[in-house]
């Protein structure tokens, strides 16, 4: 009976040691598993690197940009003149927008030029309405826009190509509002003719007289209770 126990003990004890050494076994597994960290030392190739080349022709998700002219503006190496979209209140508007936004410190919000940080004596640009950039190709104010010119710098970074074709075609759009006529507006719509009034002195808001530091304004007072 005894020798029975004794052996009973060693195969439970065998039993169990088994089940230990596979459950430490995969837990070996899970925690050194067959990986590259990248740029590494990897002695597989023959470069010993880890991090390898990518191939040639491999394009990132999100970033086949198929539409050539739609990303470039150009049209076998020239500047195209035709929007990859239809042009609609709603993308004027929003060119309109972004050109407030990233052009008007330099452009001002006329396009002339003039600028408030020309203003404050940083170079002038050229204005919209000259001949020539009224007769240029709005794929090149794209480019424009894409590339840099002279000290301006690209801002492919900051506005996104769908809104550099935007801000294109609102700058086309005050090219055309310098010429136009009072036939050129669509039909419906009416455009005031009288020069806005600006005030340059109004009244304070209470009373007639402003007070200066320290003195109480002058007119109805409402007395505070204190608690």
């Amino acid at each position: 009976m005894a020798t029975h126990n004794r052996i009973t003990r060693a195969l439970s004890a065998i039993a169990i040691g088994a089940a230990l050494l596979l459950t430490a076994s995969c837990r070996e597994d899970m925690h050194n598993q067959p990986k590259f960290k990248p740029l590494r030392i990897n002695p597989f190739y023959a470069d010993e690197r880890a991090s390898r080349p990518v191939l040639v022709g491999t394009v990132a998700r999100g970033q086949l940009r198929e539409d050539q002219y739609f990303y470039t503006g150009k049209i076998n190496g020239k500047d195209g003149d035709v929007f990859p979209f239809a042009i609609t209140p709603e993308v004027l508007a929003r060119g309109q927008e972004r050109f407030n936004i990233y052009c008007t410190p330099c452009h001002s919000r006329l396009g002339d030029g003039n600028g408030m940080i020309v203003q404050r004596g940083f170079k002038r640009p050229p204005s919209f309405h000259e001949d020539r950039l009224v007769k240029a190709p709005v794929g090149h104010f794209f480019d424009v826009m894409t590339h840099g010119w002279g000290s301006m710098s690209d801002y492919s970074s900051q506005v996104p190509a769908a809104d550099r074709w935007k801000i294109a075609a609102y700058i086309r759009a005050l090219q055309l509002a310098q010429a136009a006529t009072p036939a050129d507006v669509p039909a419906g719509m009416t455009v005031s003719n009288q020069k806005p009034q600006f005030h340059a002195d109004t009244e304070p808001p209470m009373g007639s007289d402003k007070a200066t530091h320290g003195e109480a304004p002058s007119g109805p007072q409402t007395e505070m209770n204190p608690r």
